[in-house]
């Protein structure tokens, strides 16, 4: 006779201690296999403070997942050379970055330029009729919809960011009765994402409580897609430096071939996939490294390369006046204070390591870290 399924489901779980969870999932899930057991406590951290910080990170934790943190030295950047810390798992990752590094800090090094730092957050709404009174009203109290907030902004407006613009669109024409209030924000050196969504709610709470028609609030969240928190990476050198590059090739040769490997990642959707799957094996590792979220950052970076319409490389490259240039736009939404970033120790010291940067000097490492791996895997 089977078991039901009422008797099959673990009730209370999440209240038991890690080790009698682990003891549940070994009799339940393991076949009582006890290694699996010691497997999972020999990964656990042996400072009791430390593996209860790390055990809040999330939810039913069980064990800790160690992946290897790896350093690139050498890493020029606008002038000053640092060490970048990468954790991957994949090896040839790092020494890919390496080598990249290596090569170009005796030509200049990197470069990066960051474009804009604005960050995007919605209130999704819908008004099933009364859209002129509707429109009326939030144009009228714009001022009075900011004033709703003003005291969330008071710590963020000190650091000399807050809210940038405001402003409702209306999308009838896709969802019926659908509006957006967009906005825009400046986070300075946080990510920003408790700031942004607190924002919003408010917005969206004063909305629903004083409009004169009727409003139904879908959500109010921030967008991971930030087009213009925005960075711009590079490097370049005279032709004939790449030649100790690839000895089978003339410089010449070598840069063209290099070049026609990026434009087919322009073209072909099925090479951008991959070559821009190179990109972020370098971004991903510096995000991972510093706390940062490589989820919304992994987002971002593909929605970004389809901006055209269809999906490209987000690396270009060029050969004027006998000048190899190899440059990358990313969107970046990162953060060097808050979250993980000042919990986590290896966090803490992957910043030490990149002498405390501010949040736009992190958007350049890993946009610079990037086309670093980028470079070593297309001139192969």
């Amino acid at each position: 006779m089977g078991i039901s399924p009422k008797e099959q489901m673990i009730t209370g779980f999440s209240k038991l201690s890690k080790e009698e969870k682990l003891d549940v999932i070994v009799e339940r899930f393991l076949q009582g296999n006890t290694l699996h057991k010691d497997a999972a406590t020999q990964s656990w951290y042996s400072d009791t403070e430390l593996r209860k910080v790390i055990d809040e990170f999330s939810e039913n934790t069980i064990a800790d997942f160690h992946l290897p943190f790896g350093v690139v030295p050498n890493v020029l950047m606008n002038g000053t050379s640092y060490c970048v810390p990468m954790v991957t798992e994949e090896s040839s990752v790092v020494a890919a970055a390496a080598k990249s590094a290596k090569f170009w800090h005796r030509r200049g090094g990197f470069h990066y330029e960051v474009v804009s730092t604005t960050k995007v957050g919605q209130v999704h709404l819908i008004i099933e009729k009364e859209h002129d009174v509707f429109e009326k009203f939030f144009q009228d109290n714009k001022q009075n919809i900011l004033d709703a907030v003003k005291d969330d902004c008071i710590n963020m407006e000190e650091r000399g960011g807050g809210i940038l613009s405001l402003d409702l669109k209306d999308c009838k024409n896709l969802e019926p009765g659908y509006y957006q209030v967009n906005m825009t924000f400046e986070t300075c050196d946080a990510m920003g994402a408790n700031f942004i969504n607190t924002i919003l709610e408010g917005v969206a709470r004063y909305i629903e409580e004083s409009a004169p028609c009727d409003v139904t609030v879908v959500m109010a969240i921030l967008s991971n897609y930030t087009p213009e928190c925005l960075v711009k990476a590079w490097v370049e050198c005279p032709v004939e430096e790449l030649k100790s590059l690839v000895e089978d090739y003339e410089p010449n040769d070598f840069a063209e071939k290099f070049s026609r490997a990026i434009r087919i990642a322009q073209i072909d959707v099925h090479r951008a996939t991959t070559h821009n799957k190179g990109i972020m094996n370098g971004v991903d590792s510096v995000v991972l490294a510093t706390g940062n979220d490589f989820r919304a950052i992994e987002a971002c970076a593909h929605t970004y390369a389809a901006r055209s319409g269809q999906y490209r490389s987000l690396t270009s490259c060029s050969i004027k006046d006998g000048i190899f240039k190899f440059q990358i736009e990313l969107p970046l939404a990162v953060g060097t204070v808050g979250g993980l970033t000042a919990l986590h120790p290896m966090a803490r010291m992957s910043l030490a390591l990149l002498q405390n940067p501010s949040a736009k000097e992190l958007m350049g490492t890993m946009a610079v870290t990037g086309l670093a791996q980028n470079f070593a895997a297309e001139e192969v």
